[in-house]
């Protein structure tokens, strides 16, 4: 699935509702997670991280900048971080399967439309830059909002990428397309602004500091803070940055009182910080705990495959028919999540949250019967491999039998049963749900009913190899039949129900 990153910052830290709004128009697109939110209200600044299909990122930037324009206005804003717009800046980072070039084509038609709906002046910036003198934010926020008002107008220099030569209210937003970033903010031991001023010039680069880092001294909750962007932290890692900032403090008889990060960061700067203050010289990232278990939940799958792959007789296809249930479980749930917390779905949110909570019971049952199958089929070829060489050793393995036997009908009928819920549940996440996902719950329902019929099949195979029927062979038979026929109503159904939402 193809990722991009999106950060917009945008000019408001001291009034939730707006916040929230802003937030919640960003939200209100299909496809998009808003992974981490960072309110500064001495800033005045928020700046919401979120993740999509480009197209749909692209959208709920465009969203975003709306509604800020709406409720922001730049004639009022005060702050101590530089600004020219409502949505001051508006960055696209590749995450998965797409390049920087790709990004770049988002950034300006995303700027093409702002300013063509909204009326916004839009500049482009880093990757999608569209002059040399404007790759860099800071030259193209010199002045700030205020400054550049009166110079929009009257300096060619100033004329935007797109839109009117004016500012309104809502000021004009900046759009680029860029690497990875690190926002990362010291404060000092000190209310002396004149000192992080100072030591912010010596460690930013146009300072004659270090490769790849923003630097500004500001005045924050009545503390001097070094305000920095790490623009590429393979190459000047956090570090080094932290300790240039400490001898410089030093300089000036003040310590670091702490630091902060400004949304997300790379695991891998964090690793290479530890690394370095521990003098772990051959440590490796697989030694991180979570690294590890999440390595073996991804590789969960394939070495499952390998098994069944095997020449073994377990796991075998109980163990399949189950894994195909929890996969369609699985499905449900993420069409629930993806439905859960759209305003356009708002009035089934509480159905849905049933519906999600149903899904993820049924997938834990069934993908502990992909274990518990091959279990029961393990014990069925041991009874079957006791001795029997007398008519008291023939009783003692006709028994075992009869219980490895019963414990290898009862699982995969267990299963057949989860599977036809699992299929009911499809039909309902399919007629509420998210319409962007609605083919997966036809997936859901396809899985779902080949896992029913593969259990059903186990279970028929069973109970016909014992000499002795069990005395429940006909009711289990009975309950087969019973299933397989409701859950076909049930898949026949959800088909209807994607041709008439989706035309599928």
């Amino acid at each position: 699935m193809k990722l991009v990153e999106c950060v917009p910052n945008f000019s408001e830290g001291r009034r939730p509702e707006v916040i929230e709004a802003i937030e919640g128009a960003i939200r209100s697109v299909d496809g998009i997670q808003v992974l981490d939110r960072h309110v500064d209200p001495d800033h005045n600044r928020c700046v919401i991280t979120f993740v999509g299909l480009p197209q749909a990122a692209a959208e709920a930037a465009f969203a975003g900048i709306a509604k800020a324009a709406e409720l922001i206005s730049l004639e009022t804003h005060q702050g101590e971080h530089p600004r020219i717009g409502a949505t001051d800046v508006v960055p696209f980072i590749p995450v998965r399967e797409v390049s920087m070039p790709e990004c770049v084509e988002l950034a300006r038609a995303l700027g093409s439309r702002v300013a063509q709906q909204l009326g916004i002046p839009v500049y482009l910036y880093e990757e999608a830059a569209a002059r040399p003198d404007r790759v860099n934010l800071e030259d193209i926020r010199r002045g700030e909002y205020e400054g550049l008002k009166s110079a929009i107008a009257s300096d060619p220099e100033r004329t935007p990428d797109f839109g009117p030569a004016r500012l309104g209210p809502a000021g004009a937003t900046v759009i680029g397309a860029r690497k990875p970033l690190i926002a990362y903010n010291v404060y000092l031991t000190t209310d002396d602004v004149e000192v992080a001023k100072r030591i912010a010039k010596t460690v930013r680069f146009s300072g004659g500091g270090l490769r790849f880092v923003k630097a500004l001294g500001l005045l924050v909750d009545r503390r001097a803070q070094v305000s920095m962007n790490l623009t590429d932290f393979t190459r000047t890692p956090i570090h080094r940055v932290m300790e240039l900032i400490r001898r410089e403090a030093a300089r000036y008889g003040v310590g670091i009182h702490h630091s902060e990060l400004v949304g997300l960061i790379p695991q891998e700067a964090l690793v290479e910080s530890a690394r370095w203050y521990l003098q772990l010289d051959d440590f490796e990232p697989a030694q991180v705990l979570e690294d590890r278990l999440f390595e073996s939940a991804a590789a969960g799958a394939d070495r499952f495959l390998d098994q069944l792959a095997a020449g073994t007789p377990t796991p075998g296809g109980g163990s399949a028919a189950a894994h195909a249930g929890a996969m369609a479980a699985a499905l449900v749930a993420m069409v629930g999540r993806l439905t859960l917390g759209k305003k356009k779905y708002a009035d089934v949110q509480d159905q849905v949250e049933v519906i999600v909570g149903a899904a993820d019971e049924l997938r834990s049952r069934l993908e502990a019967a992909v274990t518990q199958d091959a279990q029961a089929f393990e014990a069925v070829l041991a009874a079957n491999r006791l001795p029997a060489d007398s008519d008291e050793l023939q009783q003692v393995r006709r028994a075992a039998q009869e219980k490895a036997t019963l414990l290898a009908v009862e699982v995969p009928l267990a299963v057949a049963r989860d599977c036809a819920r699992v299929i009911e549940l499809a039909l309902e996440i399919a007629s509420v749900g998210n319409l962007n996902a609605i083919s997966d719950t036809g997936v859901a329902g396809d899985l779902a009913l080949a896992g029913l019929s593969g259990a059903a099949l186990n279970v028929r195979v069973n109970t016909a190899s014992l000499q002795d029927p069990l005395p429940g062979n006909e009711a289990w038979l009975a309950d087969l039949a019973a299933l397989h026929e409701s859950a076909q109503a049930a898949q026949n159904n959800l088909r209807k129900v994607l041709a008439d939402r989706a035309g599928l």
